[in-house]
């Protein structure tokens, strides 16, 4: 059933989940137009990465003239999530008017990288330290490695976001700061991979949109909603620890994905 108000709302709760964690775009809103509003897979998919990289247009804009992006490890994630991501939309042009099985292909693959999601916020702090160990034990040979693993990265993030539009958030940190603890503090981290997530999701999106998989009616409602959920969750003077938000995200997660799994 349509109803402009409760998309409008769910625009204004990711939102401001996004301005206050810092994830939860794709990984929330997705699964929340499939399973709470009835969309088909595919269309909640297309819909979201043009609401993604509507905001994350603005996003990356203000990151860049702060000079807070590191544009050197964008590069290198491109070098394997743009041809991935490229790959993704060939994939749905072959397989367009089997809508059927492209919408299960997606349904299970969102499960996945949802799960994915949640084991790496959980793992958040370990995997850093893991990283940060590895970057000072062997700094000679770690750009050699960092550049290989970044590019791998890269490609798995590429077909997450463009096949799920999940993962740009979740994943990305953690895939970031894991391989680079020492180069990104918290506010470059965030920058980068936001700037990152840019190119990919207007790929995708565009893909998407020339499929037919985007919803502008509930596009326009879901942008009305974020922007004074953004705006208003920026404000708020409440912050939650860190790693009790991720641990709730994460734990919000695993239910969506069990969730998807035996549909």
């Amino acid at each position: 059933m349509w109803n402009p108000l409760l998309y409008t709302l769910s625009g204004l709760i990711v939102g401001a989940l996004v301005a206050l964690t810092g994830v939860g775009g794709g990984s929330v809103m997705t699964p929340l137009l499939v399973l709470a509003f009835g969309q088909s897979p595919a269309l909640a998919v297309g819909t979201d990465l043009m609401f993604s990289a509507s905001t994350k247009l603005v996003a990356t804009a203000a990151y860049g003239f702060n000079r807070r992006v590191d544009w050197r490890i964008v590069a290198r994630l491109l070098l394997g999530s743009a041809p991935a991501a490229g790959g993704v939309i060939l994939w749905f042009w072959l397989h367009h008017g089997s809508e059927g099985a492209v919408d299960r292909v997606i349904t299970r693959c969102l499960a996945v990288v949802l799960a994915l999601a949640a084991v790496a916020l959980l793992f958040h702090d370990p995997l850093r330290r893991l990283g940060l160990k590895f970057t000072v034990s062997s700094l000679r040979g770690a750009e050699r490695y960092q550049v290989a693993l970044t590019v791998m990265a890269g490609a798995l993030l590429g077909f997450g976001v463009s096949m799920t539009s999940v993962g740009a958030g979740a994943l990305g940190i953690v895939a970031l700061a894991a391989l680079y603890p020492l180069r990104l503090p918290a506010d470059r981290l965030v920058a980068t991979d936001i700037a990152h997530a840019l190119p990919i999701t207007a790929i995708a999106a565009v893909g998407h949109a020339g499929l037919g998989h985007v919803d502008l009616s509930i596009l326009a409602c879901l942008l009305l909603g974020s922007i004074p959920g953004v705006l208003l969750a920026s404000r708020a003077a409440i912050r939650l620890p860190p790693q009790l938000t991720r641990t709730l995200i994460a734990i919000m997660l695993a239910v969506v994905s069990a969730r998807l799994f035996i549909t």
